[in-house]
């Protein structure tokens, strides 16, 4: 029973993790019909610049601000790239990529292929006694803060103007545009935010899942997996999404070792051939 729990927790722990990555993925999607496929690579660079800061000034919390704010500001200068190629989605793509690729390089000179680990306070140090098990105090504080994260963002897209016109975004661009607002402020204020929570999880993964050149790819697989199953510019799908990609990963890898790919990705292509939007998702 406890070995159970223990690994319920652990998806629920790696979940929380994916939401915060995918929530901004599929925000970003939802609103400029869009893959980003940098967005793995801003996920590592956020979890390298919150290494860097936490241990130049021995502060964690310093460390996630910091990954924040400069994701963000990326993220912008990556906005205003893509916009060169407005209205093309292939060639926004490939530019993705390309800058996908130029940010890993970029990283690797940098950091090396060295694995670092985010260093986190004494407080948030070693385990928490539950019943008859223990576990890891740091993991129930990502929980924790992927838990406010969904609430937070789903009271600005519910209770806030600013989440109202993201929402009539995502459904109709062309329309609000139609009614004099600046939609291109609109994707600029989406397309930061998604940044900054790329970046955010960046710091937080990096502190239980480690930072290495190959840490970028495997976050954007999965959260393009977490999309495809919520459906894009869905926030309620993102959770689940991400929840049921967390499971699925964490016992594929317990029961079957040699099919962990296939546990996860055979339900999301078979999800896909009954509804190809995903499960909240709406026709483009």
């Amino acid at each position: 029973m406890s070995f159970t729990l223990f690994q319920i927790l652990n998806g629920l722990t790696f979940a929380a993790l994916l939401f915060i990555v995918a929530s901004g993925f599929t925000l970003i999607f939802g609103l400029m019909r869009i893959v980003n496929l940098a967005h793995g690579a801003f996920y590592l660079l956020g979890g390298y610049v919150a290494y860097a800061v936490a241990t130049r000034y021995d502060s964690f919390l310093l460390g996630l601000i910091s990954a924040a704010i400069v994701i963000a500001l990326l993220g912008y200068v990556e906005q205003r790239i893509l916009g060169l190629v407005k209205g093309v989605d292939l060639y926004q793509v490939l530019m993705s990529l390309g800058l996908a690729l130029v940010l890993n390089d970029s990283s690797l000179v940098l950091f090396g292929g060295d694995t670092f680990s985010v260093p986190i306070p004494e407080l948030l140090k070693g385990p928490i006694i539950l019943g008859d098990m223990s576990y890891p105090r740091y993991r129930l504080f990502v929980l924790l803060i992927g838990v406010v994260i969904f609430i937070a963002l789903w009271l600005l897209m519910n209770k806030t103007r600013l989440g109202a016109l993201i929402r009539a975004g995502v459904d109709d661009s062309e329309t609000i545009q139609a009614l004099g607002i600046n939609i291109r402020r609109i994707f600029m204020i989406t397309f930061m935010l998604g940044m900054a929570l790329a970046g955010i999880a960046g710091a937080l993964g990096g502190a239980f899942l480690s930072l290495y050149p190959t840490a970028d790819s495997e976050i954007l697989v999965l959260s393009l997996a977490v999309v495809i199953i919520g459906g894009r510019g869905s926030l309620l799908g993102a959770a689940i999404g991400s929840v049921t990609v967390a499971m699925l990963s964490t016992f594929g890898q317990v029961w079957f070792p040699e099919l962990a790919y296939f546990v996860i990705f055979g339900p999301m292509a078979l999800l896909l051939a009954f509804k190809p939007t995903g499960l909240f998702g709406k026709p483009a």
